[in-house]
C-alpha cells in the first residue's frame, strides 16, 4: 500500500513522545504539565524552551523558534527536511521507501551513488600496494584507514563514472553529487582522480562529501593539492564538521572540541587518542560550525598551521569564537623536532597530543604575547598593537572577561584602566556573535491590544484546564486572528494544523512558561472573569469604531445612518455599563 508523504509524517509523529525524544538532546526539566530547558539555538542563562508533551511540541520564547520533533532535529543537526524524516523513520520503523514521493526518492539515490562512490574508493585503495604503503609512511595505521573507510580514486578520466553507470545510477545524478563533471567536448570525467580519499559524512554518518589529496609524484602546480567536492543538494561546507558523527558523543562528554584545519590532523589525533576533534576540511570556520558545537561545548582548543597564513586564519577563529563566548585556547606545536601541525606530533612523538591539549594555552594569552610582550618603542606602532588587543578584548562577549583582561593588560602596559577601558570603547569590533542575525516577528511579542493579550490568556487557561466551555457563546468577541483557532476547538480539539496549529502550540506553551507556580484552581476560577473582560474589550473597541463613524457621518449629512448609529452606540454603552 502507497502511503502519501503527509500520513507518513504524521505516522513518525504519532510513533515518537516529544519529551523523551528531546530528553537524548536537553535537560529537560517539570514545569507543570509541561518541561522547560536551556535552548540549544541561542545563548541563554534561564530556561525559555518549553515542551509540550501533550501537543507533541516545543518553543523558545527566547529566539521564536519552535516546531515539533522533525522541525527539532531538522534545526539541530542542520538537516534538510528529507534527511530528518529519514532518521526518524528508521527510529521508529515506519518504511518510507513507498511513499511514493518523487523528491525523497531522488534524494535516496543521491546518498546511495555516494555510498557507492565510497565503496569502490575503499577497495580501490586495498588493492593498491603504493597507495597503502603512502598511507603508512603518513602515519596512518591501518585501523585507522578501516574505520573513516579512506580509499583511493584511479588514475583514469572516467573509471568510476563508468562503474556507477553500469550500477544503473544516472549520469544526472552521478554530476549532480558532485563525482563527475562535463567536459568541453559533452563527455563526464571523474572529479577525483589519482587521490587518496577522504570521505565527508554528515552529522549521522551518512556519506555526503569527499575531500582526496594528490598521490605524490602527481603534483602539478595547475592543480590543487586538494580537491573538495562542490556544494551540492547533501553537502553545505559552512554546516559540515570532518569527523562530528564520530566524535560528538566525546564532546559532550568531555566538555571540550579540539578544532585542526585537515583530515590528516584529524585522523592523527583520533589514532593518538585525542576522541574529542573535529576538522574544517580545508575551508574556513563558520558560524554554522559554531552552532553546531555549542549544543555541545563551550571550549575550543585551536591547532592550526603556524605559517603567516595559518596565524591569520586562527586568530579570526579566536576571534569569532570568542564573540560567541567560547572559551577558546591555543594548541602550541614544540618547536624542537621540525614539527609543523599535529599530525607531526603524533607521527614524531605519539602521546604526545593529548598533554598539548591538556596544556593549551588561552587564545589571549597569546595575544598578549603576540602583541605585547615586546611593545615597540615608537608611540605610533605601540598604540597600535595596544588598540589590537584592546579590539581582541572587546570582541569577547562575557563582560567578566573583558574585566579580567582588561586589568591584566593596564598591569602589563602600565597604563591606567580607565584609559583603557575609554580608548576600548571607542573602537569598533568586527565579529558578531551568533544568533544576532535579524529575527522574524513573533506574534505571541509583537505589539498587541488588551483584548489581544486576554484573548491569548482565556485561550492558554482553557488549554491548560482542558475546559472549553462555553466557548462557541463568546466567539464573536474573539480578535479576528484567533476565531479559526477557536473554531477548531469547538469542531474538534485535535487535529490543528498549519499556522493554526503552530499559533496554538504557541500560546499554550507561553501560558506553561509564565505560570508554572499559579495553583490550578485559582487558574479555574480565571475562565469567567477572562470571559468577561474579553467582551468588555469587545465592546469598547466596539464603541470605538461607532464613535468615529458618528464623527463622519454627522460632517456628510446622511442622517438617516446617523440615527442609526446614533442607537447603535447608545445599545453597546448601555450593554458595556451593564457589564462593567
Amino acid at each position: 500500500m502507497l502511503i502519501v508523504m503527509s500520513d507518513t509524517t504524521q505516522l513518525i509523529k504519532d510513533r515518537l513522545e516529544v519529551a523523551d525524544f528531546l530528553k537524548q538532546y536537553l535537560e529537560l526539566k517539570p514545569a507543570g504539565k509541561n518541561y522547560k530547558a536551556l535552548c540549544p539555538f541561542h545563548k541563554e542563562k534561564t530556561p525559555s524552551f518549553m515542551v509540550s508533551p501533550e501537543r507533541q511540541s516545543w518553543h523558545c520564547f527566547g529566539c521564536s523558534q519552535g516546531g515539533d520533533v522533525i522541525k527539532f532535529l531538522m534545526l539541530y543537526e542542520n538537516l534538510e527536511f528529507y534527511d530528518a524524516l529519514k532518521i526518524l523513520a528508521e527510529k521508529t520503523g515506519v518504511e518510507i521507501k513507498s511513499s511514493g514521493n518523487r523528491d525523497f526518492k531522488a534524494r535516496n539515490s543521491l546518498y546511495e551513488i555516494l555510498n557507492e562512490a565510497k565503496d569502490f574508493y575503499k577497495n580501490n585503495l586495498w588493492q593498491s600496494r603504493q597507495v597503502l604503503d603512502y598511507v603508512k609512511e603518513r602515519g596512518l595505521n591501518e585501523e585507522t584507514v578501516k574505520e573513516f573507510e579512506l580509499g583511493s580514486a584511479p588514475d583514469g578520466s572516467d573509471i568510476l563514472v563508468r562503474h556507477l553507470l553500469k550500477k544503473g545510477y544516472s549520469i544526472r545524478d552521478i554530476d549532480q553529487v558532485g563525482l563527475a563533471f562535463k567536459t568541453e567536448r559533452g563527455t563526464y570525467w571523474d572529479r577525483f582522480r589519482a587521490r587518496l580519499m577522504f570521505p565527508i559524512h554528515n552529522h549521522f554518518g551518512k556519506t555526503v562529501a569527499f575531500t582526496g589529496r594528490i598521490f605524490p609524484g602527481n603534483e602539478n602546480p595547475n592543480v590543487g593539492k586538494y580537491v573538495n567536492s562542490p556544494e551540492t543538494p547533501l553537502f553545505q561546507k559552512s554546516k559540515i564538521l570532518y569527523g562530528f558523527h564520530k566524535t560528538k558523543n566525546d564532546i559532550r562528554q568531555t566538555g571540550l572540541a579540539v578544532l585542526v584545519e585537515g583530515q590528516m590532523d584529524f585522523l592523527m589525533l583520533w589514532q593518538d587518542g585525542v576522541k574529542n576533534a573535529v576538522a574544517t576540511s580545508g575551508t574556513a570556520l563558520t558560524q554554522e560550525h559554531l552552532k553546531v558545537l555549542r549544543r555541545l561545548t563551550d571550549e575550543l582548543v585551536l591547532s592550526f598551521d603556524a605559517d603567516e597564513a595559518g596565524q591569520a586564519a586562527t586568530e579570526r577563529m579566536i576571534d569569532l569564537a570568542g564573540a560567541n563566548d567560547f572559551s577558546v585556547k591555543l594548541l602550541i606545536i614544540p618547536e624542537a623536532g621540525n614539527m609543523k601541525d599535529p599530525a607531526d606530533v603524533v607521527k614524531s612523538k605519539p602521546g604526545l597530543t593529548k598533554l598539548l591539549v591538556k596544556d593549551a594555552k588561552s587564545a589571549m594569552e597569546y595575544y598578549f604575547h603576540k602583541y605585547i610582550s615586546n611593545l615597540p618603542i615608537d608611540l605610533k606602532l605601540k598604540k597600535q598593537n595596544i588598540r589590537t588587543v584592546l579590539l581582541k578584548i572587546k570582541n569577547l562577549s562575557s563582560h567578566i572577561d573583558q574585566n579580567h583582561w582588561l586589568k591584566e593588560l593596564a598591569n602589563i602596559v602600565k597604563i591606567d584602566e580607565k584609559i583603557l577601558l575609554e580608548e576600548m570603547n571607542s573602537l569598533t569590533a568586527p565579529v558578531q556573535a551568533v544568533g544576532q542575525e535579524k529575527r522574524s516577528p513573533n506574534a505571541l511579542v509583537e505589539d498587541l491590544s488588551r483584548r489581544d493579550l486576554i484573548a491569548q490568556r482565556l485561550l492558554g487557561v482553557m488549554l491548560y484546564k482542558n475546559n472549553f466551555g462555553f466557548l462557541e457563546n463568546h466567539l464573536p468577541y474573539f480578535p479576528e486572528k484567533y476565531l479559526n483557532i477557536c473554531q477548531s476547538f469547538v469542531k474538534s480539539k485535535e487535529g490543528m494544523a498549519g499556522d493554526v496549529g503552530q499559533l496554538m502550540d504557541a500560546i499554550s506553551l507561553r501560558f506553561s512558561f509564565e505560570n508554572q507556580n499559579i495553583e490550578s484552581v485559582k487558574l479555574e476560577s480565571e475562565i469567567p472573569m477572562l470571559f468577561k473582560e474579553l467582551k468588555i474589550e469587545y465592546l469598547k473597541e466596539k464603541r470605538q469604531v461607532i464613535s468615529e463613524l458618528i464623527r463622519q457621518l454627522e460632517s456628510g449629512g446622511n442622517e438617516p445612518k446617523l440615527k442609526e448609529a446614533l442607537r447603535e452606540f447608545d445599545i453597546v454603552s448601555k450593554e458595556l455599563y451593564s457589564i462593567e
